[in-house]
């Protein structure tokens, strides 16, 4: 799925998509064919020898930190899927390797790239909305309340010790954390497995059901959560909460991120993307998406006229878009890199080691952002 995203938002960027390399030699040659690029490759070592200038890693998560740690050490540019790697010292190696040969690295967590997030970003740091007293919301979907549902990021072997939170979690944390410039100093935790057994065979993300489905299809123990929840302080001594979940009957893709100030409140709902929510005491007033009206990012990144609905497709197009422009040369604002991707890790290792134990978890990793 994340590779056909990634591949429409590079030939959008305008560069040339020059060759695939896929789970196996027959799948690469398959994919290059429908794709209708020239090359593929029969293994990695082929790509850290050509002549490409940016490489995307969209793999299973156990393979993140190999590819690109060997692709930075071949003077590749990366743009890896996240997360960076299924444990914190494997994010360090990646963040390590990436400032050591200067290659440009990023990861997407595109939901920066939604104009009102860049909007809620500089509602929030307005002097008019007051000093930050609360930081809550949720990330929920229901793409594995089935039983039968099941996926290669069920394995803890191939996605990590941790599923919701690893895989959506994240995304919420790094919003937060990117929208208030305040970092989540210590946690606590709780997580469930609501459906212990799934089919032990896979399917595509988000496809919900696994291809063998039948009474005699094996079944395999689930050891990643389904839900986690957090409650949080932060450096700057902020109370906040989180609810993540991948059980939540018809929700979707549900982001919603809410910041509440000393004069006003705002809310950022991934699923209504075009709008901004910003209450007062006097009365609560939507913002609407306008590539003439609002922040700078907010209407530089509003690719569509008002009222055309941008969604997150957008949002990834611009991701690469602002990763090439680095590779170029240019700078860009909130450009997520292997440093952002080093902290999801250090917030989840945070998350599993509070659930374990029961108790609060400092936050490794306070540089200032």
């Amino acid at each position: 799925m994340i590779g056909e995203v990634h591949r429409r938002a590079v030939l959008l960027a305008g560069a040339d998509l020059v060759g695939v390399l896929a789970s196996s030699p027959e799948r690469s040659r398959e994919v290059a064919a429908s794709w209708g690029v020239a090359t593929a490759y029969e293994d990695l070592a082929q790509v850290a020898a050509s002549d490409v200038d940016v490489v995307h890693v969209c793999t299973p998560n156990a393979s993140h930190v190999p590819y690109a740690v060997e692709l930075m050490r071949a003077g590749k540019h990366v743009v890896c899927e996240k997360p960076l790697g299924v444990s914190v010292a494997d994010a360090e190696q990646a963040a390590a390797v990436a400032a050591e040969t200067g290659m440009v690295n990023t990861m997407p967590f595109t939901y920066r790239f939604h104009p009102m997030a860049r909007e809620l970003r500089a509602v929030v740091g307005d002097a008019g909305f007051g000093a930050v007293n609360l930081v809550h919301g949720s990330y929920l979907q229901d793409w594995m309340l089935s039983p039968t549902s099941t996926s290669w990021r069920v394995d803890p072997v191939l996605g990590g010790p941790s599923r919701a939170f690893g895989d959506i979690g994240s995304h919420w944390c790094d919003l937060a954390e990117w929208v208030t410039g305040d970092r989540i100093a210590s946690l606590v935790a709780t997580t469930s497995i609501s459906i212990p057994q799934r089919p032990a065979a896979t399917a595509a993300s988000f496809s919900a059901t696994a291809p063998d489905t039948g009474a005699d299809a094996p079944l395999v123990d689930v050891e990643t959560e389904d839900s986690a929840l957090i409650l949080f302080r932060t450096v700057g001594g902020v109370a906040g909460s989180a609810v993540i979940s991948q059980l939540a009957a018809g929700r979707k893709n549900r982001l919603w991120l809410e910041v509440d100030g000393g004069r006003r409140s705002a809310v950022f709902d991934q699923e209504d993307a075009e709008h901004l929510w910003v209450g007062a005491e006097d009365g609560a007033t939507v913002l609407n998406r306008d590539p003439n009206h609002g922040s700078a990012e907010q209407r530089r990144l509003s690719s569509l006229p008002a009222g055309h609905a941008q969604g997150y497709a957008q949002c990834f197009e611009s991701f690469v878009a602002d990763t090439y422009a680095v590779i170029r040369g240019e700078t860009r604002d909130g450009l997520p890199t292997f440093a952002d991707g080093l902290r999801a890790a250090r917030i989840c290792d945070a998350t599993l080691t509070s659930a374990r134990t029961g108790g609060w978890v400092d936050v490794a990793g306070m540089e200032p952002r």
